[in-house]
């Protein structure tokens, strides 16, 4: 795999893992609008982004894994910053939207 190949599948993982990022961000806003199934639609894109990321993530330690030379870049370091963000931030949002989930349950 060269730098550029490499490079391109670096900047998908940081694509796909900002629009993920960015659905999760927006599903806790509708959560705590009290708008439970517009959160969940939103996490469910957020997921469908994050299987993308996770497959062009693979892509990258498979060609490693198989013997493939893969030279230090900075951008696939950013990449794999912005992926492991997202992953917090995903279990961080769903924490949240379960809480303002049971928060809308009390109040009625």
């Amino acid at each position: 795999m060269n730098q550029e190949e490499m490079q391109a599948i670096s900047f998908e993982i940081i694509s796909y893992a900002g629009d993920a990022f960015s659905y999760f961000f927006q599903a806790v806003d509708r959560a705590k609008e009290g708008k439970a199934e517009e959160a969940e639609e939103l996490m469910k894109k957020g997921d469908e982004q994050m299987v993308n990321a996770h497959r062009a993530q693979t892509s990258l330690l498979t060609a490693e894994a198989t013997g493939k030379k893969l030279e230090y870049s900075i951008i696939m370091v950013h990449a794999q910053d912005h992926l492991m963000t997202t992953l917090m931030y995903e279990r961080v949002a769903k924490e949240f939207i379960s809480l303002y989930n049971e928060k809308a349950d009390l109040k009625r």
